[in-house]
């Protein structure tokens, strides 16, 4: 079976997708078509909807690699405390790619996925960061939410520490940090000191680079709801009835099927509001010394992120 060789590990809302659509346009590059398969941070979720996915159907996803290099992105591998360690165990010769961008706008743009996946009811930015202390005693959990840590807005956003988890296990020498700022601002120079990092040969560049995930905003969320709770229900018994054909395969076309449901008929692309200048300004400060710290521990100057 192939193994992948690399592994884009977040952090979410950061260009990951993109990324990974990129890559997969290199004829030497194979990419999980199963996005975030969140095989190695089994510990972020408290009430599993499935159960846990074992190592050889993992590997299915990566039955048409044909010899090409192969990889996966899963943007919760970073804020996982054992996907690090997971990952090394398992191929302790992998690749690593961290991609970062402000904590502040990090954290604005998080706050909506985590509403389109139903870990989260706050739908007021402001408010949800207000109840973090409250989700840490175990108050105000979503219904839907199978994994309340997501909910520790500050906690997902402390990147240093998420970092050197990567760079004790792994060494700094395999991991790869992009930057989103230049990652939007220059797509190409960073797509190809990804090719150089992979060891693959640089070839077929992409003459556009089209940007993937655009904000979006759910339409009418009862309906919203019984449509994911659905999905849910379908993924569990598939996995628990093992009668049912429900391989890595069966599970891929299924989410495109999904996928193709949730963009035409569930949400709409919207951009969001700017945030409140205030907010702004009270999270900028709060995460001035993050900053500091993870422009030291990368060797790249980010201190503008706490002017802006």
């Amino acid at each position: 079976m192939n193994k992948p060789d690399f592994f884009i590990v977040g952090a979410p809302k950061c260009g990951t997708t993109s990324l990974c659509k990129y890559l997969a346009q290199h004829p030497d590059v194979f990419i999980s078509k199963f996005k975030e398969p969140n095989q190695f941070s089994y510990d972020l979720i408290e009430k599993p909807t499935k159960p846990r996915r074992s190592i050889e159907e993992y590997l299915e996803f990566f039955d048409d690699a044909d010899g090409r290099i192969c990889g996966e992105g899963s943007s919760l591998y970073l804020y996982s405390k054992i996907a690090a360690k997971e990952i090394y165990n398992f191929n302790p010769n992998a690749k690593i790619i961290i991609m970062l961008r402000n904590p502040v706008d990090f954290l604005y743009s998080y706050h909506n996925q985590c509403v389109l996946e139903l870990d989260e009811d706050i739908r007021d930015f402001k408010r949800a960061i207000e109840a973090e202390n409250d989700r840490k005693q175990g108050k105000r959990i979503p219904k839907d939410c199978t994994r309340s840590s997501l909910l520790f807005y500050s906690e997902v956003a402390k990147f240093t520490e998420q970092i050197q988890r990567y760079f004790d296990v792994f060494g700094q020498e395999r991991v790869q940090i992009i930057i989103f700022d230049d990652f939007i601002k220059d797509t190409a120079n960073v797509y190809q000191k990804t090719l150089r990092f992979l060891g693959i040969e640089q070839q077929n560049t992409p003459t556009e680079f089209t940007r993937y995930r655009t904000t979006s905003q759910v339409k009418h969320m009862a309906l919203f709801r019984a449509y994911k709770r659905t999905i849910r229900t379908i993924f569990r018994a598939g996995r628990v009835f093992k009668f049912l054909p429900f391989s890595s395969h069966v599970q891929m076309f299924l989410h495109k099927i999904f996928v193709k449901i949730h963009k035409k008929f569930m949400v709409k692309k919207a951009s969001r509001p700017p945030m409140d200048t205030e907010l702004r300004q009270y999270l900028t400060k709060r995460f001035t010394s993050e900053v500091e710290q993870l422009s030291t521990l990368i060797g790249h100057d980010l201190t503008h992120w706490n002017r802006s």
